[in-house]
């Protein structure tokens, strides 16, 4: 069955950096688009990034550009989420998102369009 593991949330002070990990199972994980996705407390899930199934196209919400580097490990099956310079409002429950449909990518913020997700892991960045 598909299985999303998130990992490599914490702790950190605002300006720092962390490295979020999400190893992919279960399908052929090259075939699919994948996100990241956000949920602050009180919040809806909001999209964070994007990247196609071959890598060469990258998407991000505006808060995060020049900041967060999304990128993928096809032959380890893992997609990555490098934030820097995180502030405190990052602060959230992470979450990978498996795209729908395979060999198809375009921009999308609808949840509808993502039909396996990770357990999240929370980023908390004190100020």
């Amino acid at each position: 069955q598909v299985q999303l593991v998130e990992s490599g949330g914490g702790l950190v002070q605002a300006g720092g950096s962390l490295r979020l990990s999400c190893a992919a199972s279960g399908y052929i994980f090259s075939s699919y688009g994948m996100d990241w996705f956000r949920q602050a407390p009180g919040k809806e899930r909001e999209f964070v990034a994007s990247i196609s199934w071959s890598g060469h196209n990258t998407y991000y919400t505006d808060s995060v550009k020049g900041r967060f580097t999304i990128s993928r490990d096809n032959a380890k099956n893992t997609v990555y989420l490098q934030m820097n310079s995180l502030k405190p409002e990052d602060t959230a429950v992470y979450y990978c998102a498996r795209r729908r449909d395979s060999h198809t990518y375009y921009l999308t913020y609808d949840l509808r369009d993502f039909n396996y997700w990770g357990q999240g892991t929370q980023v908390t960045v004190s100020s």
